[in-house]
């Protein structure tokens, strides 16, 4: 197979085209990755609609470009020096990818370098391009070349589907490492409807939170959060009184950790609200995108021995500890509910998705 088909963006604001593009070799240390499934994401019109105008600082890829996120399938081919994987091995390739040479790099922290860079989505620096021109393709083509130490293996019980989500619950899952949080512990999930508030809804049972707080607009997903562990998940209505009033009257002393999951449109006094529901002591970890200036008095800060955190998607080590999770059972996404489309829908599914998201949903392309 010499062509394939992949939907490319050709002018931001425009619609995805399905193009005859070659199928590319991977390099030295390089595999070539079989899509099956590729996810979908809210704010994916938003990043090529808008953020040239809203993120000058984030660059997209050079046009026409391939776009898509979060993609898992099988290895087809490896490079000449990859070792640890051989073709038919099913992975979930980790989009997060930094220049492989700076000391962040060198020990396994690839989100801390100044060249990071989502494949197929967007990059933090002027080092991106450079990244994107030796990765240019991503999951809406039916092939795409990755970095082998981005791969994660996915257990038999996982499918490419299912795997479509890793990016998300990957985003949770390091967040509540950074919050240290510990079996018996109180966490608040502020934001807890969406894709990445669900997430982490169903990650702090299993890191053994005793009581997990979930504060949201939408009162019908509340009560589908608290259906997961009704002894142990407890919904707050946002809007109605102060989400940290709400929180201690069930944690008088407070929440030992806070995850800030709401987007960069929601208000960021909700975001300010929400951290005097914290303990002395815990932590607060930004990793929704909240826009706009949050006051932060560095007194009461210094006397609570509050932290306030920010934390940038998650390490291939991550994502392989949290595969053997759900291998193990640990993790349960029966809970998620799988919504497909076809390469050729695409458009239409970045339509749908604006008005039909959910976080129980998981909107994927699948590659025939």
């Amino acid at each position: 197979m010499s062509n394939m088909k992949a939907a490319r963006l050709h002018e931001i604001g425009g619609r995805f085209t399905i193009d005859d593009v070659p199928v590319p070799a991977p390099g030295d240390y390089d595999v070539l990755v079989k899509v099956e499934a590729s996810g979908i994401i809210p704010n994916l019109k938003n990043v090529t609609t808008h953020f040239p105008e809203w993120y000058p600082f984030l660059p997209l890829p050079k046009l026409p470009a391939i776009f898509g996120l979060d993609s898992a399938g099988t290895v087809a081919a490896v490079g000449a020096k990859v070792r640890g994987f051989s073709p038919g091995d099913r992975v979930y390739v980790n989009p997060g990818v930094g220049c492989g040479q700076c000391r962040f790099c060198k020990q396994g922290e690839a989100p801390r370098c100044d060249a990071y860079t989502f494949l197929g989505y967007f990059g933090f620096g002027p080092g991106s391009q450079e990244v994107f021109s030796q990765y240019p393709y991503a999951g809406y083509a039916q092939f795409m070349t990755a970095p082998a130490n981005n791969l994660v293996r996915l257990p038999a019980n996982l499918s490419s589907a299912q795997a479509t989500r890793l990016g998300y619950l990957g985003t949770a899952y390091s967040a509540i490492r950074k919050s240290a949080l510990r079996p018996g512990q109180s966490l608040l999930i502020l934001g807890a409807s969406g894709t990445l508030g669900v997430g982490a809804a169903l990650l702090a049972l299993a890191f053994g939170a005793s009581k997990v707080l979930v504060a949201a607009r939408d009162r019908a997903a509340l009560e589908r959060l608290e259906a997961l562990a009704p002894q142990r998940l407890i919904g707050l209505p946002i809007g109605s009184r102060p989400v940290s009033e709400q929180v201690r009257e069930h944690c008088p002393e407070g929440v030992d950790a806070m995850l800030d999951t709401l987007g960069a449109k929601a208000p960021a006094a909700l975001s300010v609200d929400a951290m005097q529901a914290v303990a002395r002591g815990g932590r607060i970890v930004q990793i929704g995108g909240v826009a706009g200036p949050i006051p932060i008095d560095p007194h009461p800060f210094m006397c609570a021995q509050w932290q306030y955190i920010g934390s940038l998607w998650f390490t291939t080590t991550e994502g392989e500890e949290m595969a053997r999770m759900i291998e193990a059972g640990t993790v349960d996404l029966s809970w998620l509910e799988e919504r497909a489309y076809p390469l050729e829908r695409l458009n239409e599914a970045l339509e749908d998705i604006q008005s039909q998201a959910s976080g129980f949903v998981n909107f994927h392309i699948v590659h025939s």
